[in-house]
């Protein structure tokens, strides 16, 4: 079975599945929803009890509750009837709506009492609890005499609880009539004090005071309500199957539908992938797919066109580097041909210069052959480290000893500036080859009289070295190619006096597996200095150690030979 029909089956498979599960949950969800109709209407009875509770709160008084009832109506479907405990109807929505009043439904009314509840703070004292109960009566009492008032007058009242839960009235056009008691100035309050003082003794203090506060508020608090919701044979809300079941069926179509459209959209950048994948495996590196948009199927195809391009590039390399190195053992290997069949034939004879320049060219054409084998190990990874805390500032210093006779042969300055000392982690013969690279390219360089100079300095958490030189410098058209393999800055040097080609190749990959990076500067006339920025250790782990390491790193390069006056094969490229 192909992949779109695949694809196409399983979309079509999960979209039928969730669309009947999405209907048989729809419907069990609404006979469920029938089921709770009591349950509903208990929630929206709460509503309709908290705001005609929080309308008296506010005005102090039932008049004017009709609107509000007839609101409530509407919002929720209900047929409402309002009376107080005495009986004295108050609203009904039917009435208000215009209709005869429907009997109603049985069910016990609703009591709603607007009187505050008392907030008093815990913790405190009877006396003190008292003394705050006294005064949030006067302040109700005010209140609720003030909202009536206002109430009364058709002018718009705003109330706000203070932290007892008293009401707080206040209105931006208060009519002359309507006038706030003054604190303090109700004359009941003495009473109060005498009734409330009983509940000091009571053990449940706050629902005594609540009482008290009760029945000392009621001839100014409004009435308690009786609220009847519903009337009498009341159908309950049913949902009818036929609408489900076209949304499902109409669900289900757009599903297949969108299967379809996705397999098609999928489908073409996974063919296209195809065919272009398998032109690479024929051989044709040049093969691209087109890329369009940022999905998951676009990401896929940068990604393969990204593959595609570093396996052409490794390709070039390849027979580029192939190129190069037949390049430079053809003509090497001509004269070491040539000499040795003049040597058979008796055309010359075997002096003892002739013998040394040919052992010379075989030592040429060996070193090409170690560095190109070095460049290849560091390349890969498999070039062999032996790390340790080492002193760059002795490296330098083993690195200026070992090129002395050199420099001072060629007539040429040889300095180190390194006035502390800075610790880095690295193979300390490694480093001294890199470092050895770079010094005898800077020797070549430069003419007699002038300097090379080898600085280190920290730079944050960095170590910064320099190979400076003062020699004829390099063009800039020709630095971004420095660290090519083969590559020359003059064409005209040859391999006795300007190496192998590779060692600034063999410097950058040293530096790179010690996590460092190489830059280059130059000015032509000037001289150019090679930068080397690896991590740096702290002073206080260097320091530390510094003497241990020293004796260690001495003793191993005494183990395998190495002479610190004289550099390894492969560190004088």
């Amino acid at each position: 079975m192909s992949f779109r029909l695949r694809v196409l089956g399983l979309l079509t498979l999960v979209a039928l599945t969730a669309t009947a599960a999405t209907a048989w949950l729809t419907l069990r969800q609404a006979n469920r929803q029938v089921q709770d109709t009591v349950s509903a209407g208990q929630q929206e009875l709460s509503r309709i009890a908290g705001e005609l509770r929080a309308y008296g709160f506010k005005h102090g008084t039932w008049d004017g509750l009709s609107p509000s009832v007839s609101t409530l109506a509407k919002d929720t479907g209900q047929r409402i009837r309002v009376v107080t405990e005495t009986g004295v109807l108050l609203a009904d929505s039917d009435i208000l709506a215009g209709r005869e009043p429907r009997p109603l439904n049985g069910r016990p009314p609703v009591l709603v009492d607007a009187r505050p509840v008392l907030r008093l703070p815990a913790g405190q004292a009877p006396r003190i609890s008292v003394k705050t109960a006294v005064a949030a009566i006067a302040d109700y009492r005010s209140a609720a005499v003030y909202a009536a008032c206002l109430t009364d007058a058709g002018t718009e009242v705003t109330a706000r609880q203070d932290r007892l839960g008293i009401p707080r009235i206040s209105t931006d056009h208060p009519p002359a009539r309507c006038k706030k008691s003054p604190s303090g100035a109700d004359p009941r309050t003495a009473q109060d004090v005498v009734v409330l003082r009983a509940c000091e003794s009571v053990r449940s203090l706050a629902p005594c005071l609540q009482r008290a506060f009760d029945e000392r508020t009621a001839s100014v608090a409004p009435a308690r309500l009786e609220v009847s919701v519903g009337y009498r044979n009341e159908s309950p809300p049913t949902l009818a199957p036929a609408p489900t079941v076209a949304v499902a069926t109409g669900v289900a179509l757009a599903a297949v539908l969108a299967s379809l459209l996705l397999s098609r959209a999928v489908l073409r950048p996974v063919r296209a992938m195809t065919l272009a994948a398998r032109g690479v495996g024929e051989g044709d590196l040049g093969r691209r797919v087109p890329v369009s948009g940022r999905d998951e199927i676009a990401q896929l195809g940068s990604a393969f066109n990204r593959m595609a391009d570093s396996i052409q590039a490794g390709e070039e390399r390849q027979r580029r580097l192939t190129g190069d190195i037949a390049h430079e053992l053809r003509t090497p290997l001509a004269n070491l041909r040539g000499y040795q069949e003049a040597l058979r034939d008796g055309v010359v004879d075997p002096t003892p210069e002739l013998l040394a320049s040919l052992h010379e060219e075989a030592l040429l054409q060996q070193r090409i052959v170690d560095d190109l084998q070095d460049l290849a190990l560091a390349e890969s990874g498999a070039l062999t480290y032996h790390r340790h805390d080492v002193d760059l500032r002795e490296i330098l210093e083993t690195s200026r000893t070992a090129h002395h006779a050199q420099a001072e042969t060629a007539g040429i300055a040889l300095d180190l500036e390194a006035p502390n000392q800075v610790y880095a982690t690295g193979d300390p013969d490694r480093l001294r080859q890199a470092l050895g690279n770079l010094i005898g390219n800077a020797l070549r360089a430069t003419g007699a009289g002038g300097t090379v100079t080898l600085a280190l300095s920290p730079r944050g958490k960095q170590a910064v070295v320099e190979v400076r030189d003062t020699g004829k410098g390099i063009p800039a058209e020709d630095l971004p190619h420095l660290f090519d393999r083969f590559w020359r800055a003059d064409p005209a040097r040859g391999r006795a006096t300007g190496g192998s080609g590779l060692g600034l190749a063999i410097v950058r990959q040293i530096v790179t597996d010690h996590a460092g990076s190489i830059d280059v500067r130059s000015t032509v006339g000037a001289g150019t200095t090679f930068t080397v920025t690896l991590p740096r250790l702290p002073e206080s782990d260097g320091a530390t150690a510094a003497g241990t390491r020293g004796r260690e790193e001495s003793g191993r390069s005494r183990e395998v030979g190495q002479d610190l006056a004289e550099p390894p094969p492969s560190a004088r490229r």
